[in-house]
């Protein structure tokens, strides 16, 4: 006699997420959120700065002026020190992001990570293709390839902001899990493919320095005058080796504890990640893009977009690539595993998530001017094309959000009901039998004081002279 087959157990992609885990994700989305709107204000900021008439001189003065000991290599001008040093900053908090994620979020999961990391993988392929195949074409420079395979996880959660979409938590979770994988790999395609010289004395130097580092957090060592110090000798070491100085805030993220111990509340890596965010967020992000967006938008600049295959390759990568990419990755996923579609969505909410993955900017930028760094006049058409791609995508992602807006508020809804008044949302407690004597108590009450009310209705009815109660008021 054969065993009974054991049922396949069915996994639900973008299926909702453990309460502890939405929990975190909808704390650390509100915190991008905020970055994201700071991001928007300072490009505008950059865009009027760098157009105006009376104003560009003065643009383009400040983000040439240079300071630093030229000594150690780093007499540098204010928007490469936007560039190479503030966004390390932002490097180190996506390093502490994707540790947290291999350690105790989706990704530890190898069943789970499959998504996001494929969705991820396929949306930085797609826009990659697409922009080789238009330079093919058009006999453009393949130097960009990388350009439009950067998500802004920062930039997309703003324009959510912006339009009010009441987004259900398995999406946005889906959208921060997607950036942290495209962060490693953008990280991995700065480091393999846009170093060009090497100084290895700089390199072991910093590779020293992060061993320093990870054994004084071994050991438990604590205070900022240790750390801070330490980081930027490190820091100062790797932009010297030739590989991007960014790279050094990734390692220092990586090698933080995201796990808690006994009597811990929190992990210490979370605990970093709290004090840094907003710097990073509110301040290294806007001024790289205070200095890195300001591009010129002229009538004839914005033609140029659409003209020429390296610009417009961006555009077509961005808006083209990115959506078909992720779509296509997710799409593979499912047809191919174990996992369904959560019955709550459908393929048209993982389309509008793939366009919104669309808007490019932070890391587009660093790659632009990396990739066209020798050429100041295509940077700045690349850099056009990386914004006017975003804005293209993100009012493609309003458009087909809003068509599904009344969906989404029912399921946001149906997320944060909380009959029992306990401060945990009625979805998570199905499983509870105290749950069910709660509410079993609640519509008790309820029908005890309906049946009040009804009893009081009938007195009050039969009181009134001529009322429905009475003989003399039956129809003949």
């Amino acid at each position: 006699m054969t065993a009974p087959r054991t049922p396949t157990t069915v996994r639900k992609a973008l299926g909702r997420l453990s309460l502890p885990e939405r929990t975190f994700i909808a704390d650390a989305l509100r915190t991008e959120t905020v970055g994201g709107v700071l991001l928007l204000l300072a490009a505008v900021a950059a865009l009027l700065w760098a157009n105006v008439p009376g104003l560009h001189h003065s643009y383009e003065t400040v983000s040439h002026f240079h300071f630093g000991p030229g000594a150690l290599g780093l007499h540098l001008s204010v928007a490469h020190w936007a560039a190479d040093g503030l966004l390390a900053v932002f490097f180190f908090v996506a390093g502490i992001e994707l540790k947290r994620e291999l350690v105790a979020g989706d990704l530890r999961d190898p069943k789970a990570a499959v998504l996001p990391v494929v969705a991820a993988l396929c949306g930085m392929a797609a826009p990659a293709l697409v922009y080789t195949l238009t330079n093919l074409a058009g006999s453009g420079s393949l130097k960009g390839w990388a350009v439009p395979t950067a998500t802004d996880i920062a930039f997309a959660l703003a324009v959510l902001a912006v339009i009010g979409t009441s987004l259900p938590s398995a999406l946005r979770a889906f959208l921060l899990t997607l950036a942290v994988v495209d962060d490693l790999f953008a990280i991995l395609i700065i480091a393999i493919f846009f170093t060009d010289r090497l100084n290895l004395a700089a390199l072991g130097g910093a590779a020293a320095g992060l061993a320093v580092f990870w054994l004084l957090l071994r050991k438990g060592v604590r205070g900022w005058y240790v750390y801070v110090p330490l980081a930027a000798v490190i820091w100062a070491l790797m932009y010297n080796s030739g590989v991007h100085a960014t790279i050094a805030g990734v390692a220092m993220g990586l090698m933080l504890r995201c796990t808690t111990r006994e009597g811990e509340e929190h992990s210490p890596g979370e605990h970093i990640e709290h004090l840094v965010r907003p710097l990073s967020a509110g301040l290294a992000v806007p001024l790289f893009a205070l200095f890195s967006a300001g591009v010129s938008i002229s009538g004839g600049a914005l033609g140029d977009v659409f003209a020429k295959p390296e610009t417009l390759g961006v555009v077509l990568g961005l808006v083209v690539g990115k959506a078909i990419g992720i779509f296509g990755g997710t799409w593979l996923t499912v047809r191919f595993t174990r996992a369904r579609l959560s019955e709550e969505l459908a393929w048209a909410d993982v389309f509008a998530m793939s366009s919104l993955a669309g808007i490019g900017f932070t890391v587009s930028l660093l790659i632009g001017e990396l990739a066209f760094g020798s050429d100041t006049v295509l940077t700045g058409e690349v850099k056009a094309a990386v914004l006017i791609g975003s804005l293209i995508a993100a009012v493609c992602a309003t458009i087909l959000l809003k068509l599904r807006n009344d969906r989404y508020r029912r399921l946001c809804e149906e997320e944060e009901r909380d009959e029992d008044l306990d401060g945990i949302p009625d979805v998570y407690e199905q499983g509870d039998p105290a749950y069910h004597l709660r509410m079993a108590e609640i519509h008790e009450r309820k029908a005890a004081e309906h049946r009040r009310l009804a009893a009081e209705a009938r007195h009050g009815l039969a009181e009134v002279p001529g009322g429905a109660g009475e003989e003399s008021d039956r129809p003949a």
